[in-house]
Parts: structure tokens; C-alpha cells; sequence
């Protein structure tokens, strides 16, 4: 094949420019992105229940739920936890799940439930969890001073969000941090009892004044009229002017007997930007968008913005494009630092100029070509498939070596020219395929890996394979073309093959080499000892999932644990704010309840989360270990977490589950255990070290008890009398004014005080027509309750996480404690999750050490000399844990990603080494007498010399071309670091290990018994 297309030289370099020039255009339409777009199997319910308690909220709302969605295809487990006023059911899918087809059967059976769920609640909301919700920057709407903030919340909603939502590439624009004004009434109530009249008088005014008839016309001849009520009320002027009829016929205006005013509606939440309040808008692109282009695009809106709109600020923030600019930036540099390092390197051994433009032409030529994979593939840019890519670029250069250098070495060995590039190609070509197809036995089985894990690992497998087939193609076609047109006007003896420095080194091989031969056994035994050892370092090294990023934000989130309005977690984080001012660039908080749509964490009246963005990292930990001791010392019953600022990856990766946890159930009651009684049973917990789950932490709470004796003696109904509380403590709708889709509430307003005046100073009517106080019905207590309720696919439980070492030795111990309680005990929580991606990843690695193996013994068509290769691999993988030990890096995901690329050219290295000792063999045998003991030392010793040069050169270059990240700073150098120490450590001693081990290896697996 090589041969034929040689002897076409112009169609085939016409064939690489069309499939250049259609990568090009294919390029251009790819997405790009900061991660796949993978679809979570998760969908979550959110409940907003106002003025429900926890208890009310689980029996009422979310119990119905869970049994309506019991019966949902692929469910895997569902999970709901009732709070004050909000609920969440979350339900997790199993993997391969269609999601569109679950979000729709989810949303079907809510509407089915809505009919049982309590009157006046709002339908619950259903939010489906994709990697694209993650919002690529957040808009701050921050109005300026004496500007109206329901004002702002309008032009936000309906001029801003659609303006945003208009450019190409946002496909959702979500807001938090909204206000809009109400019309309150706040009766008179002295002016009502002069009058003999009540409240109830003034409510049946205002909706009788704001009734409509809709769907009622009448005609006049030939044409027809709709009626409208000229009584409808639009303005609080309207509604003073109302007539109330009191029972004895006297007709007043409704301004005597009440104030109508426009007022902000009772915030349940806020988000501030500093120290004043605002809107912050998130922004969400399209998963066939381009990032890089669509930022852009937002950053010129919003100047736009600013110049229209000069009574509001705005500001950017939390921009999640740093990442994916951060991964193209390192995809750039290696390839600018590889070409220049390959041809410094390859002119430092070579000695000419040519062989290294050919390999500098051929590197972008195959990383073009591999975009037309991405495209048939579906596979959009994004920092998963960019590593891949770079993954790939150090078997590229490899494979372009060692093609270059055959070709060269059969020139020297008295080949014209033309059937030096053909034979050249085709001695090796069997090996390269086999290097390229174990490396992809090494990875693509882990696409295999269940969870979000094996979903980015198939963008990775995608361009690590479309790079290497692309990669081969090059070499077997593109490489000896150029050689050929490179070199055909020059004579052999013009060609300086070897430099003074590789004759130098080859000179220190062969020297080592031969003292390594003298004691083989001694030698090989070492070398041997050196696996077990070099893999216990693995055992000091620390593991996390990313590495450490040097992050200058940070998130502190606050639950007070205290029963706190919305108001009174804003002035605390004013108040905080205030004591830091001057000492951040940025913050933003958002407190309470979250008006975000895609919000799927748990929304609570006690809880905020401020963002704080630093100048540098001393002032971050220090500014922040300063938050921490104010914040336990002024607010003892807080709970606080700072963290860095999640990027993409924390969120995606980030779990709220425990890590171990003992679950606990009362399947008589099937309700949580009361407080007193569960205390009492945690004094017998069989271990000592343990946290609260969610179902037992508690509130302060007032509970009122009716005396329905009285209420029966003083002939009050106990229906009217719960209305009456529900006026006087929620917010009671008298009804809606609706003008061109704009929807503003009229509210019965009460004097905002506490509540046993509120009890006092009110009163209900009783059979005798006398008013008694609220107070004489109702008795109250504080106590402390749960403050929330957690349940399972099975019913409510509670809840504890352990804490320690060797948790599973209690597992007994805690089941005991549960018969004696006659409580049923589960176990579940992140550990469980861990152990059995940990159980798949070892039987995926078998598979793939197996695939190796066949691969291997097919290639060399002997089941033994696979197993030197596979021997190579834990010293490769001890070496680099070597370096990692040394530069204090943790094993995390980019450390991984190097071992497999370090692994691939290793492998890389020593098919070739074998491959060739075989073919010096097979040739030894038919052309010499010697014994095979000898013909044996002699192939070894010449393989040794003839991949000397390929085996140098790519471990340098790849080395070399790494090595500026390591002195590199900034977001993009922090996390490739691992990577390139992994692929340092490996290489080195892999290369050692490609030169002697091999060789000795082979020498003492291979029969040598005379010929």
C-alpha cells in the first residue's frame, strides 16, 4: 500500500489538503464548550409551601409525591427532605436512562397529583440537572441609590433577560434577587367596631370591586360587545374608594376604615452585591454553543447596557471560562514547545534541519484531521477532549520519530531512497499498530466506568483514539512522501545521519549495556525488587479527585440555626460585609430563599452563601480564617463551611451525600422518632464519633394548642378562628389585580409585632356577640422540633454520619442497638458508592491488561514475550509516583491521565524494542551459523543500538515539551502540573527501563539451546 501511494505523490498530497481544508470548516462549527454535555440522571422536585411547617409539608405534599413516582421507569433512588415552607424530592436515574422521557413522566404524574395536593399550592416545580446548567458567568443588576428596585426587577425581567436570551448561544437566563411591590390594606380595627363592622366587610368589598364577567357579551344588531365591569379596581385610590356595606345598611368609602398603599412585597430572600442589595442574573449556554465566542458576546451586551440603562450598575462575575481558555492555552503551548523542542532535539541527534520540519509539518496536520472525528463523533471541544488530544500528541511525535528514523537507517543501510521510505514504513508498521492498540486497551475500557466518570471518559477515549488512527495514518503515508520529497535531490553521503553528542551517548549505552550483561541475574533481579517498592510509594501519596488550583474566590456558607427571618440574615450579612469592606475585589451574596428556576439545593429562610474574589492567595486565607473566628465567636450556634469557589468540575463532581451513614426507620409509626425519645436512644449509640444527619437537627419552635372546649363554650367556630390566625400571622390574598400579564396581589396587612400582642390586641366574635381575645383560646409553648424531615424510597428516617476509621467494624454493633430499639438500620453514603467504583475499576483494568496480552501475542505470535511488556508497565508507574512523592503532588485525576500517557509511549518503546530484537533474529538464523545463545546476545545487542535513537528522542522530546509548565503560574499550569510530573517520572526510569529491562527480560524468557 505504501508503495502504490508513493507512486502518487500529487493525489495523495491533495487528498491531505481537502481533508485539511474540510477539518477546517468542520472546526468552525464545532461547539466548544467547558465540559460534555452529560445528561444526570437526576431530577428534582422543589415544594414552596408558605407558612407550612416541615411536618406539614411531608404529610401533605411530599409523601403523595414520592408514592405518585414510585412506579417511574429506571428510578434508582429517591430522596426528600421537608424544611419550613420548602420540600425537594430528588430522584436518581440509572444510567443510560432517557432523561427527556423522565422529565416528561415526571411532570404527567405531578399534574395527576395535583388534584390531592393541599388547595392553594402552588404546582410543584420540576428541575432536570445537565452539565449545561451550570451558569458560564452570573450579571449583577445592582440599582443605583433612590432608584426603585421593582422597577429594576421589571426592566431585569422584561427587557434585560429577553435581550440576553436574543444572542446566539444562551438558551436560559435565570434571576435571583427580585422584588415586587404589593397593595396592602391594613384595617382600622377601632374605626370597624365604632362602625359594627369587620374585616370580613372590607374583603367582600375589594373582591366584589375586582370581580370580572368573563365570557359575557350581548349584542347589538349585527354586531357584538364584550362586557367588562367598569368597577374593576387598577390603583389603591380605586380601592379606597369602595363602598363597605356594614349589617346595620350604612355604606362608607373604604379609605374610612382603612390604609391602601403600594408597598415591596415580604421578601423571602436577596442577593447583594458588596453591601447592597440587587439581582444577579446566570447565564446558560446552549450545548452546541461556542464559549469562547458567546462570552464575548455577553461582555458587549453588557456594555450595551450600561449605556442604556444609566440608572443601574452593572458588573460581571464568576466567569467559568477561565478553565476551557486555560486548557486551549495548554494545548497551544505544547504544541508550539513540541514542535520547537522536536526539532531542537532531532536536529541535536540528527544533525540536519529537514527531518525536523517534516515532523513539524506532520504534528498540526494530524491534530487538524482529528476534528473531522469530533464532528462524525458528536464530540464538542471542551477541556475533557482537549486533555485527550494532549494525551495523544506524545504518541504522535513518537510514532513520527521512530517512522523517520527506519526510513533513515534503511538509507544508511544502502536503500535507494524509494524503497528506503517504503520498507522503512512497512518494517514497522506492524508494531505501530500494535503500540496504538494497546494503548487504547489501557483506556477506552474505563468508558466502560458507570457514572459521571465513564461519561467523560468517553469524550477523552473519542480524541485519544481519533489523534493515534489519525496519528498512524500520517506516519504511513504523509511522513514517507515528505521524506521522499525532502531528500530526493540529495545524495546519502550529503545526509549527516548521527551528531557528535548521539555518537557520544550511544557510546555511554553500550558501555553500561555491557556491564548490565555481565551479571544479568543480578541485574534482572534488581530491576525486579525495584516494582514492589517503587509501587509502595503510592501508599504516601495523598489522593483527591482534582488537584489543588490556586483559586482567589472563596464561598462561605452560613446556616445560623436560629429561627430568623429573611430581613434579620440580611442585616447579618451586611453587618459582616461591613467588617471585611476594603479587603476583597469582589463579593456577592445570596441569602434566604433563591429564586433561581435550576436551583435544586435546599432552600432555607437561615441560610446564605457569600462569594468573596481576593487579590492573592495570603490575603484569601487570611481574610477567611479571620470570617471563621467572627463568625463562631459573635453567632455560637452558626454553622460555617468556606471552601474555594467551585468551578465546572467541583459542581459536576461535587456530592451532598455522606460519607458513611446509619440510617434508622419506625416502621410502626412510620414517622421521626420524637426528640425526647430519640435522645434517649442515642445515649446507648454503640459509637462515639457521629454528626447529626438532617432529621436530627433542631429548631426553636412555637407551637399553638386551640382550646376547642372554650371555643365550643363561647360558641366560636373553630374554622372562623383559624381563619382569623391565618390572616392575622400569613399573608392573606384578598385577590389579584391582572392587567397585560402583570399580576399584582392585594394583601391584608397586620401591625408587624410579636405574636402574643398580635393574640392580645385581636379578637373573635362569639355566639353571643360579644368579641373575646385570641389569647383566651390558645395556648402556646417553645420547643425545640426537627427541623427537618428526611425520607427514602421506603418512608422517613433519620439519620447519622460517622466519623473515623474502620467503619464497617460497628455495622453489627449498630444493628443490635436498632433490634433493641426496634428500629430497622440501613447503611448507605459515599463510601458504599466509592467501594464499587473502586471494584468496576479493577475489573475494567484486568479486562484491559488482558486485551493488552491478546493484542500482544498476536503481534509477536508468542504468549511470553507479551508478559515483558506488561513487567515494564509497574516500573513506569512506580516512577512517576516517585516524582509525585518528591514535588508533593497528590494521585488525582490529571496524575492519572499522565500515568496513561507515560504508559502508551513506554509501551510504545518496548513493542518496538521486542519487534525489532525479533526480526534481528529471524535474519540471524538464515544468514549465519552461529548458536542461537549468540544470535540471541547479537540481536539484543544490535536492537539496543538501531532504537537507541527513537527511544531518546521521544522520551526528551515529550519530556521537554512538558517541562515549561512545570515553571509555569497561573490556573491552566496548576492543573496539567500532575500530569507533566507523572509523565516526567515514568519516562525517565521507563526509558532506563526500555534500554536494559527489556533486553534482560528477553534474554532469560527466550529458549537458547544450540542450533
Amino acid at each position: 500500500m505504501v508503495r502504490f501511494l508513493l507512486t502518487r505523490p500529487i493525489a495523495v498530497t491533495m487528498t491531505f489538503l481537502a481533508l485539511i481544508i474540510f477539518s477546517v470548516i468542520v472546526f468552525r462549527t464545532l461547539p466548544i464548550s467547558l465540559l460534555p454535555p452529560i445528561d444526570v440522571p437526576q431530577i428534582v422536585v422543589k415544594v414552596n409551601y408558605a407558612n407550612a411547617s416541615p411536618d406539614a409539608i411531608e404529610q401533605n405534599v411530599l409523601r403523595p409525591i414520592r408514592e405518585g413516582l414510585i412506579t417511574l421507569n429506571g428510578l434508582e433512588g429517591m430522596e426528600s427532605k421537608a424544611g419550613s415552607e420548602v420540600g425537594t424530592v430528588r430522584l436518581t436515574f440509572e444510567y443510560g436512562t432517557k432523561m427527556e422521557l423522565a422529565y416528561i413522566d415526571v411532570n404527567e404524574k405531578i399534574d395527576r397529583l395535583t388534584n390531592s395536593l393541599p388547595a392553594g399550592l402552588t404546582r410543584p416545580q420540576v428541575i432536570r440537572i445537565n452539565t449545561n446548567d451550570i451558569p458560564v458567568v452570573r450579571m449583577q443588576v445592582i440599582p443605583k441609590s433612590g432608584v426603585d428596585h421593582a422597577e429594576v426587577t421589571l426592566l431585569t425581567e422584561n427587557i434585560l433577560k429577553k435581550r440576553l436570551e436574543q444572542l446566539e448561544g444562551v438558551s436560559l437566563v435565570d434571576i435571583n434577587g427580585k422584588k415586587s411591590r404589593v397593595i396592602t390594606v391594613n384595617t382600622d380595627k377601632a374605626a370597624l367596631n365604632a362602625l359594627k363592622m369587620t374585616e370580613e366587610n372590607v374583603i367582600n368589598a375589594i373582591q366584589s370591586g375586582n370581580s370580572d364577567l368573563p365570557g359575557i357579551s350581548v349584542e347589538d344588531g349585527q354586531f357584538r360587545y364584550y362586557l367588562r365591569l367598569a368597577t374593576r379596581v387598577d390603583h389603591p385610590d380605586d380601592i379606597k374608594r369602595l363602598p363597605v356595606r356594614s349589617e346595620d345598611g350604612s355604606v362608607i368609602d373604604l379609605g374610612r376604615v382603612a390604609s391602601v398603599q403600594y408597598e415591596m412585597e415580604k421578601a423571602m430572600g436577596f442577593h447583594l452585591y458588596e453591601e447592597k442589595e440587587a439581582l444577579v442574573v446566570t447565564v446558560h449556554k446552549q450545548a452546541a454553543a461556542k464559549m469562547n465566542e458567546l462570552l464575548p458576546r455577553i461582555y458587549d451586551a453588557v456594555e450595551l447596557f450600561r449605556d442604556d440603562y444609566p440608572q443601574v450598575d452593572f458588573d460581571l462575575t464568576q466567569d467559568q471560562s477561565t478553565l476551557l481558555n486555560a486548557g486551549i492555552s495548554n494545548l497551544q503551548t505544547s504544541l508550539v514547545f513540541g514542535g520547537l523542542f522536536a526539532f531542537g532535539v532531532l536536529f541535536i541527534f540528527m544533525g540536519n534541519y529537514r527531518t525536523p520540519i517534516i515532523i513539524g509539518i506532520s504534528l498540526p496536520t494530524s491534530l487538524i484531521i482529528s476534528f473531522l472525528v469530533f464532528y462524525f463523533f458528536d464530540i464538542s471541544i471542551n477541556v475533557i477532549s482537549l486533555s485527550g488530544l494532549a494525551l495523544g500528541l506524545g504518541m504522535l511525535i513518537d510514532n513520527a520519530i521512530i517512522v523517520l528514523d527506519n526510513i533513515t537507517r534503511k538509507r544508511k543501510e544502502g536503500l535507494p531512497l524509494f524503497e528506503a521510505c517504503v520498507e522503512g514504513v512497512n518494517e514497522v508498521m506492524s508494531a505501530l499498530i500494535s503500540s496504538v492498540l494497546t494503548t487504547l486497551a489501557v483506556f477506552i475500557p474505563l468508558i466502560f466506568l458507570s457514572g459521571i466518570s465513564g461519561a467523560l471518559f468517553y469524550d477523552q477515549a473519542v480524541s485519544v483514539a481519533a489523534i493515534l488512527f489519525v496519528s498512524l495514518m500520517v506516519a504511513f503515508i504523509l511522513l514517507p512522501l515528505l521524506y521522499w520529497l525532502f531528500f530526493r535531490s540529495r545524495a546519502l553521503e550529503e545526509i549527516k545521519e548521527d551528531s557528535r553528542l548521539f555518537v557520544w551517548v550511544l557510546a555511554g549505552y553500550k558501555k553500561v549495556y555491557k556491564r548490565i550483561f555481565k551479571r544479568r541475574k543480578l541485574s534482572l533481579g534488581i530491576l525486579i525488587l525495584m516494582i514492589p517498592v517503587l509501587l509502595l510509594v503510592s501508599q504516601l501519596l495523598a489522593v483527591e479527585g482534582l488537584p489543588p488550583i490556586e483559586k482567589l474566590d472563596a464561598i462561605v456558607e452560613i446556616d445560623w440555626n436560629e429561627p430568623i427571618g429573611a430581613q434579620q440574615n440580611r442585616d447579618r450579612i451586611v453587618e459582616i460585609l461591613s467588617s471585611m469592606e476594603g479587603t476583597y475585589l469582589k463579593s456577592e451574596s445570596d441569602v434566604g430563599v433563591r429564586q433561581f428556576l435550576l436551583y435544586d439545593g435546599e432552600n432555607s429562610l437561615q441560610q446564605a452563601t457569600l462569594y468573596f474574589l481576593f487579590e492573592d492567595q495570603n490575603e484569601k486565607k487570611s481574610r477567611m480564617e479571620g470570617l471563621r473566628q467572627l463568625l463562631t465567636g459573635n453567632y455560637p450556634e452558626a454553622a460555617v463551611n468556606i471552601v474555594d469557589a467551585p468551578n465546572a468540575f467541583d459542581q459536576l463532581f461535587s456530592s451532598d451525600m455522606p460519607f458513611y451513614e446509619v440510617r434508622w426507620k419506625d416502621l410502626k409509626s412510620k414517622k421521626p422518632i420524637p426528640g425526647a425519645q430519640m435522645d434517649d436512644y442515642l445515649k446507648a449509640f454503640p459509637v462515639t464519633q457521629w454528626e447529626d444527619g438532617p432529621g436530627l437537627q433542631k429548631e426553636s419552635s412555637v407551637i399553638f394548642k386551640l382550646n376547642l372546649e372554650k371555643l365550643a363554650l363561647y360558641g366560636v367556630n373553630p374554622a372562623h378562628f383559624q381563619d382569623k390566625l391565618q390572616k392575622l400571622f400569613g399573608n392573606f390574598n384578598i385577590t389579584d389585580i391582572k392587567r397585560f400579564g402583570e399580576i399584582t396581589p392585594i394583601l391584608l396587612k397586620e401591625d408587624q409585632t410579636n405574636f402574643e400582642q398580635l393574640l392580645t390586641s385581636n379578637s373573635v366574635r362569639g355566639k353571643d356577640g360579644l368579641e373575646y381575645g385570641l389569647h383566651n383560646f390558645i395556648e402556646f409553648t417553645y420547643e425545640d422540633q426537627f427541623k427537618f424531615i428526611t425520607a427514602d424510597k421506603t418512608g422517613v428516617y433519620q439519620s447519622v454520619s460517622l466519623a473515623g476509621s474502620n467503619l464497617t467494624g460497628y455495622n453489627q454493633d449498630i444493628r443490635n442497638w436498632g433490634n433493641n430499639n426496634q428500629l430497622s438500620i440501613d447503611f448507605s453514603g459515599q463510601y458504599f458508592r466509592d467501594r464499587e467504583t473502586i471494584q468496576q475499576l479493577i475489573g475494567i483494568l484486568m479486562v484491559a491488561v488482558l486485551l493488552l496480552y491478546f493484542i500482544l501475542a498476536a503481534q509477536f505470535e508468542n504468549f511470553v514475550q507479551p508478559l515483558i511488556v506488561i513487567f515494564t508497565l509497574p516500573l513506569g508507574i512506580g516512577g512517576a509516583f516517585l516524582v509525585l512523592l518528591f514535588t508533593g503532588t497528590s494521585l488525582n485525576v490529571m496524575s492519572a491521565i499522565g500515568l496513561v500517557v507515560m504508559l502508551g509511549i513506554m509501551v510504545n518503546d518496548a513493542i518496538l524494542k521486542i519487534d525489532t530484537v525479533n526480526r534481528l533474529r529471524a535474519k540471524h538464523i538464515t544468514t549465519t551459523s552461529l548458536s542461537r545463545s549468540d544470535i540471541l546476545e547479537r540481536a539484543l545487542y544490535e536492537a539496543g543500538e538501531i532504537r537507541l535513537k527513537p527511544i531518546l528522542m521521544t522520551s526528551i522530546t515529550t519530556i521537554l515539551a512538558l517541562l515549561p509548565v512545570v515553571f509555569s503560574a497561573g490556573l491552566g499550569a496548576d492543573l496539567q502540573r500532575p500530569l507533566v510530573f507523572s509523565v516526567i517520572g515514568g519516562l525517565t526510569i521507563g526509558t532506563f527501563t526500555a534500554l536494559y529491562f527489556v533486553p534482560l527480560a528477553y534474554w532469560f524468557v527466550t529458549p537458547k539451546t544450540s542450533k
